[in-house]
């Protein structure tokens, strides 16, 4: 069912071997270099607009999509076309389908899979939920009363369309401090029947309202109103549908997918009462006022903050276990894995995150990066910037919980429309990796039939990965580097060494607002500000590699050899670290104690003061405190103390390198190089992945933590070769926006050749020779050729052909090579307006598609006259650019339409006109 690609080395075309004269020569093919599967791919998110999908297109682009390298379709059904409504196929209809099943049999049978959303658009919702299955929120109202007073009017909600709004809660409030339950005095009419004998009173009604959201993007058959995720029976009955449309049998989906949380004041559910009663142990109906509170008395910020915080754990358990954990079990009955962007859910991310098969973060707008050459035009950017702390929380959850797989939907608004390059790509995909995430969706490709003109169907917050695309020629650049990257990140396990406890409570404890939605858009105020972030920041940067721990988590942890295990499958850390934090639970640091005692160790920034919540406040109070004197911490060295405990030991300080060094727990020093890293541990050694993201050629030794026989293996390239060591030192050359693998592998593996450093350059060849340029494919038409004495944009002709033109030019010349007689040849194409395909002599070269638009060449290299043949691919802006000026109508949709970044309407008229093509200077040079 899986086609599996062998990576093929440069140093066997080098040598004249293939696999099978390796094998019998006794050169080994060093083991552990992954095969690539679909999996290790990347794939993307396809959407289907109006479902109106074919056999017959629908087979077409499969074939396109397996042949650029893609390994898998995620399928999200959403609004479709204007004119095109005869096409469309209702969701989940027997034509719908009919699709899938196709869909399904014909990417297997290319070696690729295939996800499905549990619905259209998003969040979830649709037809068949109605009112009493819709999302949920909490209305208060308040009423005045003085002593012999009544209230004459109903108990009901005056916001309009709230007429299903169900009273759970009255409760009246006096100036003394009581507190009366008036609910049962409440009579059929919705009259109170109630008067108070003396003062006055304050009387707040709860109600379980609507939010009235629907579906946003929804696909025909998709409409209707948005489930409310925190009821379990809501749940199955939106799950129900599916079943039933399945037959209640497998459809062959790989995974199930849910987008991020985007349910826009949900902060109820009509079995919340009860719920809070089980899980908190107290009556929230006596705190209707302090919930409803806005935050800003200082008198009551504390009660009302710790109230909010037993609220938002409570949102946190419906969430978990009537949605996430409940929705798993729906999907392995069916016999797939679910898929879910955890972010934006009102509840502990971890768990929630931990809760699926696969977790998937998301990356919105773009990172700044100190590349030599990255365009980054400030027109074309959100100002929003891709944290890699963020994308930790889900690959912390995989990790801990022994899970292979950490997606991430991809390049979302990486630039305006039109205007992405693959190199703009490569760094972001980069810092995803070393976050953890080894599990590409690109952000994406919009399913459109083969008789709609170009550009075809296109979402609106799409870098457009698709055949129409004037880049897709060479998308499989691209494509082929995130599968060799993935095809190591997805071996072994994630070697991070230290666990550090998140202090959800400190975010929970806040008296503003209701329910909160941890979203990536608002790091700014839940994650920026904390003492948890500011110490991962450093971790990171000083070169220690780390996951995330929940309170879940700990209560599930245990030590075995002195190491913290998580789970059956996850990674072994050294130590656990607690964070600055006001917060904690006497349960949780009494776990975290006990696992010091049982030989793990431990590190307090800070040790804790509070306890969250008011459930039990003073008992738990006290637990806490008793908990903490037992703590008799002494001195150990300058900067901190200990406490020895059972076979452990509990460290107290705030310089947390301090305390590590002094447990012999070292730190990556490669990072003070300026290279970033993640690494993976296999059974003969580890692999590193090295980034360069600076501006600097790194030409330097390294010392590594994992000490043995290093390979470095290009992923860009694939050349391959046995790394210099010195003194236990790694020579490591690493240019400006480039990556590398390091294989450390305790004992020797034969490799066919060594790595070939670049160190006694010679003088440049200048390929400065007449260039000749023919456009092959593109349009809106093909300009003429040009002949080019200095090469240039292709646009600065002059002639409206070119500057109008999105597609693919060649350039040919030749040029000479007096002797081959240096150890290798670097091509450097200059500057590449965006991607380029080189042959020499006839020979593939490969694609050149990102930053530094180099490629060792020696081996395609004759003496005397070359040949040299480079196909060059520019961006879409300039064709969508002629096409509005011309006033031609290429969008038009229904719902959103089609908009820019910043959501305005999208109109490229008044673009300037992109560089294009090759502009150089090209040149060769030799090193000896």
């Amino acid at each position: 069912m899986q086609t599996k690609i062998f990576i093929l080395f440069t140093f066997l075309y080098t040598l004249n071997f293939n696999l099978a004269d390796a094998q019998t020569s006794g050169i080994e093919k060093p083991a552990g270099w992954p095969i690539i599967e679909n999996q290790m791919k990347p794939w993307t998110r396809w959407w289907w607009m109006g479902n109106a999908v074919n056999d017959k297109d629908l087979e077409l682009v499969l074939q396109q999509y397996s042949q650029a390298g893609l390994g898998g379709v995620e399928i999200t059904p959403i609004y479709g076309a204007v004119g095109y409504e005869n096409k469309y196929i209702n969701f989940l209809s027997p034509e719908w389908l009919s699709a899938l099943h196709f869909t399904v049999t014909r990417a297997n049978s290319l070696g690729m899979e295939v996800d499905m959303n549990t619905g259209t658009g998003w969040p979830f919702g649709g037809p068949h939920i109605k009112p009493e299955n819709a999302a949920t929120k909490l209305i208060t109202r308040k009423f005045t009363l003085n002593a012999g007073e009544k209230l004459n009017e109903p108990i009901t909600v005056k916001e309009d369309g709230q007429d299903l709004a169900e009273l759970q809660a009255l409760t009246a409030y006096g100036e003394s401090g009581e507190v009366l339950n008036l609910f049962p005095l409440v009579q059929v009419s919705k009259l109170l029947n109630w008067s108070p004998t003396s003062g006055r009173w304050e009387i707040y009604a709860a109600f379980a309202g609507k939010t009235h959201q629907k579906v946003k993007r929804a696909a025909p058959g998709g409409e209707g109103f948005t489930l409310d995720h925190l009821d379990s029976n809501s749940v199955n009955v939106y799950l129900k549908r599916f079943a039933d449309a399945f037959g209640k049998r497998p459809q062959g989906v790989r995974a199930f997918f849910n987008d991020s949380y985007e349910v826009y004041g949900a902060t109820w559910t009509p079995t919340f009462l009860a719920h809070f009663k089980k899980a908190r142990g107290y009556d929230l109906e006596n705190y209707i006022r302090e919930l409803a509170d806005s935050g800003n008395n200082d008198s009551t910020r504390e009660i009302v903050a710790r109230l909010k915080s037993d609220y938002r754990e409570t949102m946190d358990e419906l969430l978990l276990e009537n949605f996430t954990q409940n929705w798993t079990n729906w999907a392995h009955n069916l016999k797939s894995l679910t898929k879910n962007q955890s972010h934006g859910s009102p509840g502990n991310l971890l768990d929630l995150y931990g809760a699926v098969d696969i977790p998937e973060t998301e990356i919105f707008g773009s990172s700044y990066f100190p590349i030599v050459g990255l365009r980054r035009d400030s027109g074309d950017i959100r100002n929003v910037d891709p944290d890699p702390i963020m994308s930790k929380f889900a690959s912390s959850a995989a990790n801990t919980g022994g899970k292979t797989l950490i997606s991430s939907e991809t390049f979302t608004w990486l630039t305006e429309h039109f205007k992405t390059s693959f190199s703009q790509c490569k760094p972001e995909v980069e810092q995803l990796f070393l976050s953890g995430i080894n599990h590409i969706f690109y952000h994406g490709t919009t399913n459109s039939p083969s008789n709609i003109p170009w550009p075809g169907w296109l979402f609106y917050a799409s870098v457009e990965m698709n055949p129409n695309n004037s880049l897709w020629p060479q998308a499989k650049g691209l494509n082929d580097y995130i599968a060799r990257c993935q095809s190591i990140l997805q071996s072994g396990k994630p070697d991070n060494e230290l666990l550090i406890y998140w202090p959800i409570y400190d975010v929970w404890n806040n008296s503003k607002g209701m329910e909160m939605t941890l979203k990536v858009h608002d790091v700014d105020k839940w994650l920026h500000p904390t003492s948890f972030y500011k110490l991962c920041k450093q971790l990171s940067k000083i070169g220690y590699s780390f996951d995330f721990a929940s309170d879940r988590l700990l209560r599930k942890t245990t030590v075995n050899n002195k190491l913290l295990s998580t789970s059956e499958n996850g990674t072994a850390y050294k130590t656990l670290i607690v964070p600055e934090c006001e917060m904690i639970n006497p349960e949780t640091l009494d776990k975290i104690i006990g696992l010091a005692y049982n030989g793990a160790i431990v590190i307090f920034q800070q040790l804790p003061k509070d306890v969250p919540g008011l459930s039990d406040l003073e008992e738990r109070r006290k637990m806490l405190k008793a908990s903490l004197s037992k703590l008799t911490f002494k001195n150990s060295a300058p900067g901190f103390k200990q406490y020895v405990t059972g076979k452990g030991i509990i460290f107290l300080g705030n310089n947390i390198e301090e305390i590590l060094n002094f447990n012999r727990i070292k730190r990556e020093t490669l990072v003070d190089s300026g290279l970033e890293f993640t690494r993976r541990q296999i059974a003969s050694g580890k692999y590193y992945y090295l980034v360069n993201h600076s501006s600097k050629l790194i030409d330097t030794t390294l010392s590594l933590n994992e000490k043995g026989y290093v390979t470095i293996l290009d992923p860009q390239t694939e050349v391959i070769g046995t790394a210099t060591k010195k003194e236990n030192k790694v020579r490591i050359q690493i240019s400006s926006g480039q990556t590398l693998f390091l294989r450390v592998d305790k004992s020797p593996k034969t490799t066919a050749s060594y790595w070939v450093y670049l160190d006694k350059p010679e003088k440049a060849i200048a390929l400065n020779k007449q260039w000749f340029l023919h456009f092959t494919k593109g349009g809106p038409e093909l300009p003429p050729d040009q002949t080019l004495n200095t090469l240039r944009s292709w646009t600065d002709s002059g002639d409206p052909k070119s500057i109008a033109f999105a597609g693919t030019g060649v350039y040919s010349s030749t040029f000479n090579i007096e002797s081959k007689s240096a150890k290798e040849y670097v091509l450097d194409l200059g500057k590449v307006n965006e991607s380029a395909r080189v042959w020499i002599n006839g020979k593939e070269v490969g694609i050149i598609w990102s930053i530094p638009f180099q490629a060792r060449i020696g081996k395609f290299l004759i003496p005397g006259k070359n040949t040299i043949k480079i196909e060059v691919v520019n961006l879409m802006a300039n064709r969508i650019r002629d096409m509005d000026i011309k006033k031609i109508k290429w969008k038009n949709y229904h719902e959103i339409n089609f908009v820019n970044i910043n959501y305005k309407d999208f109109d490229a008229s008044s673009w300037k006109v992109m560089p294009s093509g090759l502009t150089g200077p090209v040149s060769i040079t030799p090193y000896y």
